[in-house]
């Protein structure tokens, strides 16, 4: 018989009696073996983790923040105006921490207080002992009926008739208060998206063009945006032009922001952003609940985040000729110029490291 030896090559270990050898192992200093055709390898625990945590986190926030702040509304020193030390003191009294009250000399210094967006709503003695209540429609429903209860238990337990007069009514095609919310959330996500397709686009285009892309759609989203809420829809009366460069603002804020997530994050940027801006910067803008009955927590990250602030603002100058719109503006231009300081930064930062 015959007997045939073959002798395997050096550095390969011994396969199994009349099967392949297995792979020699890698030697030290060479590059590795590639893939041997027909092993799978098991993926690694982070790549079915990642997407299932971001997926529940974004689940549980989302349903907190929008369920979860409407469930117990709770007025927290609602500012009304009210006219007449007496008055005012016993408002004080029976209410406590539920308003904020702010004395007027007369009823008619407590309506303009009213009509400036300084006050929730102005209070008065009328005839008879009658209490003359003075409410802004344009603060939302949600305002407007936590003022009306809180009137209405004091002059229930007070034993007197109480007037309701709406000086500063919602648009016709606004009854519900809500177009400044959806006309705000509409533009975060037009930027967000923005955002996000151009985060893709590191290989294509340099840093300095993909500003200019982000910076030229956001102004064609704020002036469209404005012009379908105002003139054409006439759910939004603020003027066009600051209407088209608040939410310019805003569309850059939400995407400068969203890019700045996305470069120093990497995949998880985009979810940061989607958790930041469209779910907790959305939930507590103050739109759907107002911002004086939020918890207090809420109440303080309100002003502070992009859709917050546009939805002040929109309110401003669709009610309130723009009173008090100049912090909300400053606040969302401050978003974006930062978040754009700090992309390029990153561009400068990152040659350098390389270069090290």
């Amino acid at each position: 018989m015959d007997t045939t030896v073959t002798s395997a090559a050096p550095g390969a270990a011994p396969g199994p009696a009349g099967g392949a050898a297995a792979p020699a192992p890698p030697v030290p200093g060479t590059a590795p073996a590639p893939p041997v055709p027909g092993i799978r390898r098991r993926p690694p625990v982070r790549a079915w983790l990642q997407p299932a945590v971001i997926a529940l986190v974004l689940a549980v926030a989302f349903i907190g923040c929008y369920i979860g702040l409407q469930c117990d509304p709770r007025p927290h020193h609602v500012p009304i105006a009210v006219s007449g030390k007496q008055l005012a003191d016993r408002m004080r009294g029976a209410l406590g921490d539920g308003v904020e009250v702010h004395p007027a000399a007369d009823a008619a210094s407590a309506r303009r207080a009213l009509e400036r967006h300084e006050v929730s709503a102005a209070l008065a003695e009328g005839p008879g002992g009658r209490l003359d209540l003075e409410v802004a429609g344009a603060y939302g429903p949600s305002t407007t009926s936590a003022v009306k209860s809180l009137v209405g238990a004091y002059a229930e337990g007070a034993g007197r008739q109480v007037t309701t007069r709406d000086v500063v009514p919602l648009t016709r095609y606004d009854a519900r208060g809500l177009a400044g919310f959806y006309l705000a959330f509409g533009v975060t996500l037009a930027g967000f998206v923005l955002a996000q397709n151009t985060l893709g686009l590191a290989g294509l285009l340099r840093l300095r063009h993909r500003f200019w892309l982000l910076a030229a759609v956001s102004a064609a989203v704020g002036s469209v945006a404005a012009v379908l809420a105002g003139p054409v829809l006439g759910a939004v009366p603020a003027p066009v032009v600051p209407l088209a460069f608040t939410l310019t603002l805003l569309a850059a804020a939400a995407a400068f922001a969203t890019k700045l997530l996305g470069t120093y994050l990497g995949p998880v940027g985009v979810p940061a952003a989607t958790l930041l801006l469209l779910t907790v910067g959305n939930s507590t803008s103050g739109a759907t609940i107002s911002a004086d009955l939020l918890p207090p927590a809420a109440h303080a990250v309100s002003a502070l985040l992009p859709p917050g602030a546009a939805v002040r603002a929109i309110t401003d100058l669709s009610y309130f000729h723009g009173a008090h719109a100049t912090v909300p503006l400053i606040t969302l231009a401050a978003w974006a110029v930062t978040a754009a300081l700090l992309v390029g930064l990153r561009s400068r930062l990152r040659p350098a490291a390389t270069a090290a």
